[in-house]
């Protein structure tokens, strides 16, 4: 008999995910204007690649912003284990999104070594720079509180390349200092860096998000945490067979739990109905902030004389 655990969902997960997507895009907005109007007046490489990761990162969270609420849609007929994948296809756009302004970023700095431009303006874009990092270290904080309440694969996906960002910023920062006094080279130098950073990111994110898609098993030690719970329960005499799961906030366990022989039918379902319970509860917003999501919990129940077999 399969037993499965209702699911509650945790609170506040839509409000955290949703109060992060508007925060970020009014911040990026301010972000855009300013460094358009500060690459206009310098024509600084490096500060069109921090333009272009820019106007990236609000097409990815714009794109989060539709994703996520298809993504936070309750499971129905046509989709029983829910739409939580939809966020690690968001995933995967933003690290196509920012490996294409990476290459691009690069082909434009390789240009500017082989036909130098002088930078005006650096003033300007220093400020521009300082303004721009008090953005982006609010909207890292922000995200960062959303991540602790949701561990949401698209707010991570975002999340790591805005606080790398802050890196870019700064780079940025130091390259306009070093053309203003009259280092040639540093602009197209940092350009490259910057893109190389843009690369790297794609990948953390691309990674990231196919493993979602692909249905990679939770962390050894939430694993070690399941079987622990589910042993914990007095007439449970051992537990096998453990697979696990996760598509957007829902982790899905599935598990075979070891009973008496001569356990009655209905007390083994009794019994399972229990296991999935403590399951839940360990992994509840109260004993597990971190997480603060769902765990959708199926049970096999096995004699134990049957394992026993299976095991000779």
């Amino acid at each position: 008999m399969n037993n499965q655990g209702a699911s509650t969902p945790a609170r506040g997960y839509n409000f955290w995910v949703r109060f992060a997507n508007l925060i970020t895009l009014a911040m990026v907005s301010l972000m855009i204007a300013t460094k358009a109007w500060a690459w206009l007046a310098s024509g600084s490489a490096a500060m069109l690649g921090s333009l272009t990761d820019s106007l990236l990162d609000i097409s990815a969270t714009l794109m989060n912003f539709f994703v996520l609420s298809y993504a936070l849609k309750p499971a129905d007929d046509d989709h029983r284990f829910g739409h939580g994948k939809a966020e690690a296809l968001a995933g995967l756009g933003q690290a196509a999104f920012i490996s294409g302004s990476g290459c691009l970023l690069a082909f434009h700095a390789i240009e500017r070594f082989i036909n130098p431009v002088t930078v005006n303006h650096t003033l300007l874009g220093v400020w521009v720079s300082i303004f721009a990092i008090f953005c982006t270290l609010i909207v890292v904080y922000v995200q960062y509180q959303s991540i602790k309440r949701t561990e949401s694969v698209a707010i991570k996906a975002d999340s790591l390349h805005y606080k790398g960002d802050l890196l870019l910023n700064l780079a940025v920062l130091l390259a306009l200092m070093l053309a203003y006094y009259g280092i040639s080279g540093a602009d197209p130098f940092f350009a490259i860096l910057v893109a190389a950073y843009l690369l790297y990111n794609a990948w953390q994110i691309g990674t990231e998000s196919a493993a979602h898609l692909m249905d990679k098993e939770l962390p050894d030690e939430e694993k070690t945490q399941i079987v622990a719970v589910a042993k914990s329960h007095e007439q449970v005499l051992g537990v096998h067979d453990l697979r696990t799961r996760q598509g957007g906030k829902v982790r899905f366990v599935q598990l075979h739990l070891e009973l008496d022989d001569n356990m009655p039918l209905i007390r083994a379902h009794q019994v399972a109905d229990e296991v999935a319970l403590l399951i839940q509860e360990a992994f509840s917003e109260q004993k597990h902030p971190e997480f603060g999501g769902e765990v959708d919990v199926l049970i096999h129940q096995d004699p134990i004389s049957v394992v026993n077999k299976s095991s000779c």
